[in-house]
């Protein structure tokens, strides 16, 4: 199985960091590539709409609040890969007052070579990463 992962610490409060990004529905609020995302089944499937008009779906498996993660996985197969599962997170640095935050992916490459799918994956979390660190004023 292939794994893929980026990070970066933020300069804001944890808790604001975590309030953008903890929402399963709230990846077109600070990911460039995602233009939409339209919850069902209580909020545990997301239809999220490319920023150039593709359609993925994807399944929360696990919401934890407490350790301020979820994990989620596809529906269908709409990148190059299977058994897709990711996880973010977002840890507390320097008493709350700075941020974390952690994207892992794991799956196994379909139609795509292993390098070619790793890239793809991580330039999707590293664009999401860097939107984050313009927001909040850090070096990505």
């Amino acid at each position: 199985m292939a794994q893929v992962s980026a990070s970066i610490d933020l300069p804001a409060p944890f808790q604001q960091v975590w309030d953008l990004v903890g929402g399963f529905g709230s990846l077109p609020d600070w990911h460039p590539l995602v233009a939409g995302s339209e919850l069902s089944e209580g909020g545990r499937v997301r239809r999220l709409t490319t920023s150039d008009g593709q359609s993925i779906v994807e399944r929360l498996l696990v919401f934890d609040e407490a350790a301020h993660s979820y994990s989620y996985t596809f529906i269908g197969e709409p990148l190059p890969m299977t058994g897709y599962r990711a996880t973010l997170s977002v840890r507390a640095a320097d008493g709350g007052q700075r941020a974390h935050v952690d994207w892992r992916g794991e799956f196994v490459p379909k139609g795509a070579s292993e390098a070619e799918a790793s890239r793809l994956l991580q330039g999707i979390y590293e664009a999401g990463l860097k939107a984050l660190a313009r927001r909040f004023g850090a070096e990505a």
